[in-house]
């Protein structure tokens, strides 16, 4: 659709055609739920902005969400680990903040999802704190470890510190443990029956679940870089550097 047939439909309108659009309202600072009955130019026009770069924006919302598609498997480690704390910037940063105002301003008005936002407006902010615990833990320990391997196969290390950090991990039980917990998404899947939505559902509740099964799909692609890629690569370097690191120390 010609940017030039956007402005002059409703934002109701425009975000029923595609749910994505709504982020893209966002990001240039117009909640959709607060424009019932605008159209695109009004909205625009109350929000002091030019409506043609809007209307590019709404054209291929797709675009803003696709990950990039790199291959990552010839990739060496640090670069692995650099795209992932990257995925990390992007969730916290962008990602969740605007699920949160979306979960935060949801209003269901709807006998079907009464319950759902109540539970939603729990269960979510409890879900951000845990992620983004779990997102920093893993950058100070996962990948400070999987690091301090690289240089020390580089010969870069101090051996009692080597030693150390290589008796307190061990990369095989963190992939075990990292499998067992991929699926942190499971309680908001039960809140939200699997994402289902009725016939006459609000458009409100539309663009959260959109949002979140494309969050969940982020993630399941974020899981398998990190054990299907990360992990493995990894767990070479620690056997080589293991074996570099005692058969040194036989000789010493």
């Amino acid at each position: 659709m010609e940017p030039g047939k956007l402005i002059a439909k409703k934002i109701t309108e425009l975000i029923n055609q595609d749910h994505l659009r709504a982020h893209v309202l966002y990001s240039f600072g117009i909640p959709f739920y607060d424009y019932p009955t605008q159209t695109l130019e009004q909205a625009c026009r109350e929000k002091g902005l030019a409506v043609e770069p809007v209307a590019r924006g709404l054209e291929s919302p797709h675009e803003n969400f696709q990950q990039a598609d790199l291959p990552l498997l010839s990739y060496p480690i640090d670069l692995i680990i650099e795209y992932l704390k990257h995925a990390h910037y992007l969730f916290i940063k962008h990602k969740l903040p605007y699920i949160g105002m979306l979960v935060q301003n949801f209003k269901a008005d709807h006998p079907a999802y009464d319950a759902i936002e109540k539970d939603l407006k729990i269960l979510f902010p409890l879900f951000v704190e845990d992620f983004i615990h779990h997102i920093y833990e893993e950058e100070d320990t996962l990948f400070k470890y999987i690091k301090s391997l690289e240089r020390a196969a580089q010969g870069l290390y101090h051996p009692s510190r080597l030693y150390q950090s290589m008796e307190k991990y061990s990369l095989q039980e963190c992939a075990l443990e990292h499998e067992a917990h991929d699926d942190e998404m499971a309680g908001i899947r039960k809140i939200t029956k699997d994402y289902f939505l009725t016939p006459d559902a609000p458009l409100h509740v539309k663009v959260i679940y959109t949002e979140l099964i494309q969050f969940e799909k982020n993630l399941q692609i974020h899981a398998r870089i990190e054990n299907e890629i990360l992990f493995p690569k990894a767990m070479m370097l620690e056997s080589q550097v293991k074996n570099s690191f005692f058969e040194k120390a036989k000789w010493n």
